[in-house]
């Protein structure tokens, strides 16, 4: 596999909970097949597993909500990594990324927003980041090719 090398898009932040929303910044995290080691779901009919063991968002889409009003902050939505400086539009199923010099991982799906985070919006309208009703605003699931570790600031490059 051919690395390209997008020297703006990088991990802004990492995100963990024992479950739920919001979960909070770490420095830094391990990455199993699972998803990060330190992190845990309340519901895992609908999260977490293979498939679905990270989440990501873009913090340029944080930042655009936050723009229009809306309360959400790194985190809030239950994304496990920030991404800046990574074209959203790239974000499809199939693509694969480098996270820093370790974790490789692939799109599966984009994430179908529930209540839990309906306080991270106005009107606690949740569907705003819904892929079915404004597509480009969702967040992603991704399967882990490759572990270990992540940190904050890694570099993110798509692998071809």
């Amino acid at each position: 596999m051919i690395e390209h090398q997008i020297p703006s898009a990088q991990i802004f932040q990492i995100n963990t909970s024992a479950g739920g929303v919001p979960k909070s910044a770490v420095r830094q995290s391990e990455v199993g097949p699972l998803g990060l080691v330190d992190d845990g779901h309340d519901d895992t009919v609908h999260h977490g597993g293979i498939e679905r063991a990270l989440s990501l968002y873009s913090l340029e889409l944080i930042r655009a909500l936050q723009n229009e009003g809306h309360p959400i902050f790194p985190g809030s939505t239950g994304e496990n990594i920030t991404l800046v400086g990574l074209d959203w539009s790239l974000m499809n199923v199939g693509l694969r990324l480098r996270l820093g010099d370790e974790v490789e991982i692939e799109i599966t799906r984009y994430v179908t927003p529930c209540k839990t985070i309906r306080e991270s919006f106005i009107d606690q309208d949740f569907n705003r980041i819904s892929w079915r009703t404004n597509p480009g605003w969702a967040r992603a699931y991704a399967r882990v090719l490759k572990t270990g570790i992540v940190t904050v600031g890694d570099s993110v490059r798509p692998v071809i």
